[in-house]
């Protein structure tokens, strides 16, 4: 029996519409996969080894035998609201460009996993209310083009910098990104706050890229 994620997914949806951080996103998703397969192990931030080096996953379940690894991405446009009497502020996070690659060096960093832990599946998530990461932009001609996630594109093969990357913007982020696989960006929708519900800034829209990985 595999663990379907994107069925817990959609079951939180009904429960959260919006989390206060990353970590509130993984807590929530591991609490929502433990309440839907009860006899299933969930671990965070797990150490699995990628050719004698540590890396850690977000989340890992385990059902009969089968592991499911799971990478988290939460960002953010600046919002003020109060969801079911609880009061969310989140922060404007910048820097699209990086959040990009660091999803896509997810997606490898599974690959990895996956191939090397037979009987693992991998999954990389982004929920997001930045519509700047679900749109095509307007112009193809960006130094982070090769790490576009938007509806609709496909991924695969090396990516690279584009040659006027800046140090700052490649800073930790300097090598290319190697994806065996190749993926379709198909985004979902999540969530949409009503306007009872926000006190300050327009960004109520939450949308979801997942991708699978084996």
């Amino acid at each position: 029996m595999l663990v379907d994620v994107e069925l817990a997914l959609q079951s939180l949806s009904k429960k959260r519409a919006i989390f206060h951080s990353e970590s509130d996103l993984q807590h929530a998703l591991a609490w929502e996969l433990h309440s839907i397969y009860p006899n299933c192990s969930v671990r965070l931030e797990k150490r699995m080894n990628i050719l004698e080096e540590p890396t850690y996953v977000d989340l890992l379940i385990i059902l009969n035998d089968q592991k499911t690894a799971i990478e988290l991405k939460y960002k953010t446009r600046e919002l003020f609201a109060v969801v079911d009497n609880e009061v969310y502020w989140l922060k404007g996070q910048s820097a699209q460009d990086q959040g990009r690659y660091d999803f896509l060096k997810d997606v490898q960093r599974l690959e990895d996993i996956t191939s090397r832990y037979k009987g693992t599946t991998g999954y990389a998530i982004i929920l997001t209310n930045d519509s700047a990461y679900w749109k095509q932009p307007l112009s193809s001609n960006t130094v982070d083009a090769s790490f576009r996630i938007h509806e609709g594109r496909e991924i695969v093969g090396q990516l690279s910098w584009g040659t006027n990357a800046s140090d700052s913007t490649k800073n930790n982020r300097e090598k290319d990104i190697r994806l065996r696989n190749t993926y379709t960006a198909v985004w979902s929708g999540y969530s949409v706050l009503n306007e009872e519900e926000v006190k300050d800034g327009k960004y109520i829209n939450f949308r979801l890229l997942c991708l699978k990985i084996e």
